[in-house]
């Protein structure tokens, strides 16, 4: 137990030190691995978990999604999904800001990333907002927040890597991220109407959109809904696994894509190696975090983590408590993917010795890692909108603390009625 916290205090030594978290993991990982049985035994550990990570089968889906998601940003439906909200909530005080909260809701469901949906809608919406004199704090605060639904409505990486590392159906795991996703975008939207309440000025109305105009800028986004009903309602009927589901997703956009006439071969080239780039970045995160929890499991602190609980005598409510200001607290050092493959073998050991619903902590620990995207001072959602849009870091800060009051919100929302998460996953049993 003790090698396994001065291993803990090592890994956040190198990152304080700005070594990659990858490297950071791995290297941590091989030199506790050697000091509890040998250096052979540890270098063998790590040839085996990188062939063995390499030709996961059930880590295919990953690519997958990530290529569906690159051929969706280069169909270019994020501009139909931000107009069509548009016409419905634009002629509303801080409408634009809104569309782009829902907009981003639609494009996370078929994208399922968080950085790539912020980056698409700061090009996108940041121009209009700006055009109609919105505030630099409501217009970036809007982009940063809602491109954190990229990760919480499925289809969603973050979800597929904590299914497989806790060995939870990933078909539920997207099937209980729907709801809290509607309720997620519902509080965000209320987050902007608090905002343009107390200044109208920071987002003015534009003009009423007519019926008309309406069912017009629906007909176009039809792929959108085609695509996620087709790939989630397949998952959920039990038509295909979450892999052939992703594929099948893939295909689809690629078909979207090339009907646009929107993907050339050199956009066709750009996004492969777009996607190849970020699953390199993926499997080299997830091999350093299984080599330094091999070494966390050989110290035999989850062990003791379960039986410090046991000895406390905390509920599991209090368990769970402890754990979401833990989460929120590292989530401002820390990137998502990575703090969910450094803590989750340690900290599931203990849900499970406490009998709590793997699927309901699974998708409480996605909204929670969500709000560290958007928590300074290491919010990678701030740093793209900062980049992409221009805007200085303090305003974006400003303009997303009432978001993270939302966030608060959905989170104490999750535990208090946990029936939001479970509530469609009954009916897949």
């Amino acid at each position: 137990m003790i090698e396994g916290l001065l291993g803990l205090a090592a890994f956040l030594l190198l990152a304080f030190l700005r070594v990659p978290m990858a490297f950071a993991m791995g290297i941590v990982g091989f030199f506790g691995f050697a000091w509890k049985v040998n250096f052979g035994a540890a270098a063998s550990m790590i040839a085996q978990t990188t062939y063995e990570t390499g030709l996961a089968y059930t880590l295919s889906v990953i690519p997958l999604f990530i290529l569906m998601g690159n051929f969706v940003v280069r169909a270019r439906m994020s501009e139909e999904l931000y107009h069509a909200a548009y016409t419905f909530l634009g002629h509303r005080r801080g409408g634009l800001a809104m569309s782009t909260i829902v907009a981003c809701a639609g494009f996370g469901a078929i994208c399922g990333s968080s950085i790539a949906t912020a980056a698409t809608f700061a090009k996108v919406a940041y121009p209009s907002m700006r055009k109609f004199g919105y505030k630099d704090t409501l217009a970036a605060g809007s982009i940063a927040a809602g491109g954190t639904l990229g990760i919480l409505i499925p289809p969603s990486v973050i979800m597929v890597i904590y299914g497989i590392m806790t060995e939870t159906n990933i078909g539920k795991l997207f099937a209980a991220g729907i709801l809290p996703g509607i309720v997620a975008t519902v509080l965000l939207c209320l987050a902007v109407a608090w905002m343009t309440w107390r200044d109208p000025q920071a987002g003015p109305p534009g003009e009423r959109s007519s019926w008309a105009v309406r069912r017009e800028a629906i007909r176009h986004v039809w792929p959108v809904a085609l695509l996620f009903l087709v790939v989630i309602g397949g998952i959920y009927l039990g038509w295909f696994s979450p892999t052939e589901g992703a594929a099948v997703g893939c295909i689809g956009a690629l078909i979207a894509a090339l009907l646009r006439r929107q993907l050339g071969w050199s956009a066709l080239g750009a996004a492969v190696i777009e996607t190849a780039n970020t699953v390199g970045m993926v499997y080299l995160i997830l091999i350093g975090a299984l080599i330094f929890n091999a070494f966390l499991e050989m110290s035999g602190m989850p062990a003791w983590l379960v039986g410090l609980v046991q000895t406390m005598g905390l509920t599991p409510l209090q368990v769970v408590i402890i754990l979401v200001i833990f989460y929120v607290i590292h989530g401002c050092f820390m990137d998502a993917l990575s703090m969910v493959l450094l803590t989750i073998p340690v900290v599931f050991p203990l849900i499970h010795a406490l009998q709590i619903d793997p699927v309901w902590f699974g998708i409480l620990i996605v909204t929670v890692v969500e709000i560290g995207l958007i928590t300074p001072p290491v919010g990678m959602n701030l740093f793209v909108i900062q980049a992409v849009g221009r805007v200085p870091q303090e305003t974006v800060i400003r303009g997303i603390l009432p978001f993270i009051l939302a966030d608060i919100v959905r989170v104490v929302l999750l535990i208090a009625f946990p029936a939001i998460t479970l509530l469609l996953t009954r009916y897949m049993d």
